[in-house]
Order: structure tokens, then C-alpha cells, then sequence
């Protein structure tokens, strides 16, 4: 272990730390999403709703944040290199259970795990990440941290995709490729330096709940409207969209499917690449904007029953979300008071990833009530309301202010 005095230390000691951790952080989050371009399958072998789909997904983000408000703060305690190697056990744990599924409890049982998985590397990986690159490649590393979550969750639903099309094991194949992943990765994270100064390994728990100052609730409101509306986007694609694609567009090809998956977050790696020349306060409202677009576009792919234009739609609506997010992360990270930063960033996130999982549990109920198409649009329709007021909000609200005051308010 490599004691830290300062983040820059490990990153003078092993240039290629930061972008290692950025790769073991891709390959936990790819495996979040390996079983987007699934469902299908196990809803033909199982026999269950497409209620029932975004309830199994839904279970993902319930443990996210759960474990978010646990131990989102674990790893300033115990170190970054025990918690990532946590994180790679549920992920692998997370695998094991899809391999062994013959039912719908090993779906709730891995996707849970996997849930786990993302929950600790949120804050963990994004914490080596930035540490092991310190301060003169602290540009790079934010974008490397940036680019592993959103492209490893986009390069999941591909990597399932391709290979549940192109081997004869649809349902095996995509989870033995991850656990080999996993395997690697976990070596990889054994080796990185430690960048938390004297960790404790044998900390107790201290779950750090949710708080947000007073003095902040204009900006975290408008962030928190922006983040849910851009997540709910990205539940749409990775919940039910092969399932649009199959059932109202005709696109029974799974690679097809996951690739149309992976647009969406490529572009969001793009679209928040891009905000630091937007202009942070300029990022949001626009963010909005070309979310609408997007949206609207995708309501249009299934009106007029067109993959491009899907692809289109999950492209613009990407950006969007990747603008948008990026903005408000920062509006919040720099307007909470260092006293509460911790907290007031746990509930930002605790709002995305409610956006994540409950909007489309509303798709899933109206699907089996209307279908697939009419809750599509609905739920395209909701969400551009809300997209718009997030964009009209953070033009038209009053100026941020925050970044001094002590007291916190609980959410």
C-alpha cells in the first residue's frame, strides 16, 4: 500500500493508476446492464408482464440507493482499494446468479447485487479515479471518471447483445465474458496504490443519511428536476426498449438492440464532455432542451414505427441528459457547503436514480393496461413536461446561492 499525503502522490508513483481504476470501474458498471437486451428471453422462458420487467429492473436503483445511504462514505474510511474489491465481488456474485437462473428470484437476486456493485462504485471508483491522476490531471481524470461510468453502462447492453445474437448461449455466454472481465479487473484493483491516508479496515458503518442546507434548495431543486428527467431517459432505454424494439418495431436482432442501448450513454459521454465549454450555467437550460428534442423524437419513432428515427432520439437525448447531468452535479457539488457536501451529493444522486426506476414501473403498469406504444408516449409526454419545466426553471428561477451557510435540512 502507498500511503497518500496528497491525491498526487499514487499518480507520481504509478502513472497508469487512473486510467486502471477507470477500467475497473467501466467493467463493474458494463455489468449493471448486461441483461438489458435480455429480458425478452427470460419473459419467453420464465413467462412474466412487461410489468414485471421494469419491476426487476427497478430493483436495480433500489439497491443503488440503498447502498448509496449505507455506505456511500465507506471508502473515505476504509480505503478505495478494499470497497472496489467489494464492488467486484457482488459484480461477480451479480453474474453467478444469472448463470444459475431458473426463475424470477436469481433476476431479483443478481440484479440486486448488481445494484450493490454500482452503489459502492459511484463514489469509490470516482473517488481513485481523481485521486490517483492529482491535481495536474485533474481535467482528464473528471472526464476518464465521466466517460467509465456512462460508456460501461453502454457497453453492457452491447456486449450482451452481440453475444446472445452470435453464440449458440444467448443467456450464458454475455455473464462468463463478464466474470472473466471481472476477474482481471479485480486483479487490476488489487494492485492500485491506496490513496486514503491511514485507513481503517475494520470501520464500523456509519450511514450518512440525507441532508440539504436551506441555504441551497433553489439550486439542488432545479439540479434534482434536470438529473431526474435525463435519468428517467436513460431507465426508458435500459428497462424497455428492446422490448420497443421488438414488439413495436420489428427489430428481433439483439445486437441491433444493444447497440441502440449503447448509443444513448455513448452520447451522453459525449454531451457531457461538451458542458465544460457550454458553460456550466448555460449547460443545464440547453441540456434540457436537447433532451425535449430527443424525447420528442423517440415519441416519434414509435408513432411512425422507425429505428432511425429510435436512434436518433436515443442520440439527442443522450446529449441532452449528458449536459444536463454534468451541470447539475456541479451547480450542487459547488454551491453545498464543504460540511455537507457528502450528504447534499448522496440525495442528488438518490433523486436521479429514483428518476431511473420509477418512470418506467409506470410504463411497465400502462403497457399492460394500453400496450407498449400508447405508455410509450405517455410516458415520452410526462417526461418532456418535466424536462421543460427543469430547462424553464434554471433560465427563469432565481441566481444559485449556497456554498457558506452550515444549516441542513432533511429530504
Amino acid at each position: 500500500m502507498v500511503p497518500a499525503d496528497t491525491a498526487s502522490s499514487p499518480g507520481s508513483r504509478w502513472r497508469l493508476g487512473y486510467p486502471a481504476a477507470a477500467a475497473v470501474f467501466a467493467v463493474g458498471m458494463a455489468g449493471t446492464t448486461l441483461p438489458t437486451p435480455l429480458y425478452g428471453l427470460y419473459q419467453r422462458q420464465i413467462g412474466f408482464s412487461e410489468l414485471m420487467v421494469t419491476v426487476v429492473f427497478a430493483v436495480y436503483a433500489v439497491a443503488v440507493i440503498t447502498v448509496l445511504l449505507v455506505a456511500g462514505n465507506y471508502s473515505d474510511t476504509v480505503g478505495r482499494r478494499p470497497v472496489l474489491l467489494c464492488a467486484m465481488a457482488f459484480s461477480a456474485a451479480s453474474a453467478v446468479c444469472y448463470l444459475l437462473e431458473n426463475g424470477l428470484p436469481w433476476l431479483f437476486a443478481g440484479r440486486l447485487l448488481s445494484g450493490a456493485a454500482a452503489g459502492l462504485l459511484s463514489g469509490a471508483a470516482t473517488a481513485a479515479v481523481l485521486e490517483l491522476a492529482g491535481p495536474r490531471h485533474s481535467g482528464r481524470a473528471a472526464f476518464a471518471a465521466t466517460a467509465a461510468n456512462m460508456g460501461g453502462l453502454g457497453c453492457g447492453p452491447l456486449l450482451s447483445g452481440f453475444l446472445a445474437e452470435y453464440t449458440p448461449w444467448p443467456l450464458t455466454a454475455p455473464f462468463w465474458v463478464h466474470l472473466g472481465l471481472v476477474a482481471v479487473a479485480g486483479v487490476v484493483a488489487r494492485c492500485l496504490p491506496e490513496t486514503v491516508r491511514h485507513p481503517r479496515r475494520r470501520a464500523r458503518l456509519t450511514p450518512q443519511g440525507i441532508a440539504v442546507p436551506a441555504e441551497m434548495k433553489g439550486v439542488f431543486v432545479r439540479a434534482s428536476l434536470a438529473a431526474f428527467a435525463g435519468f428517467a431517459l436513460l431507465g426508458l432505454f435500459t428497462a424497455v426498449a428492446p422490448s420497443f424494439a421488438a414488439k413495436t418495431l420489428g427489430v428481433h436482432n439483439l445486437a441491433v438492440t444493444g447497440a441502440v442501448v449503447f448509443s444513448v450513454f455513448l452520447a451522453s459521454t459525449a454531451g457531457q464532455s461538451l458542458t465544460r465549454r457550454v458553460g456550466v450555467r448555460r449547460a443545464l437550460p440547453l441540456g434540457c432542451a436537447v433532451l425535449v428534442v430527443g424525447l420528442a423524437l423517440v415519441a416519434s419513432s414509435l408513432i411512425a414505427e422507425s429505428l432511425p428515427l429510435l436512434v436518433l432520439g436515443a442520440v439527442c437525448g443522450g446529449t441532452g441528459q449528458g449536459l444536463s447531468f454534468r451541470a447539475a452535479l456541479t451547480l450542487v457539488g459547488e454551491a453545498a457547503p464543504a460540511a455537507h457536501r457528502g450528504g447534499t451529493i448522496s440525495a442528488f444522486f438518490v433523486v436521479a436514480y429514483t428518476g431511473i426506476s420509477l418512470p418506467v414501473v409506470g410504463v411497465g403498469a400502462l403497457a399492460t393496461w394500453l400496450g407498449l406504444r400508447e405508455a410509450g408516449l405517455i410516458f415520452t409526454g410526462c417526461v418532456i413536461v418535466l424536462a421543460t419545466g427543469a430547462g424553464a426553471y434554471s433560465v427563469l428561477g432565481p441566481p444559485p446561492r449556497g456554498g457558506g451557510g452550515s444549516g441542513a435540512s432533511r429530504v
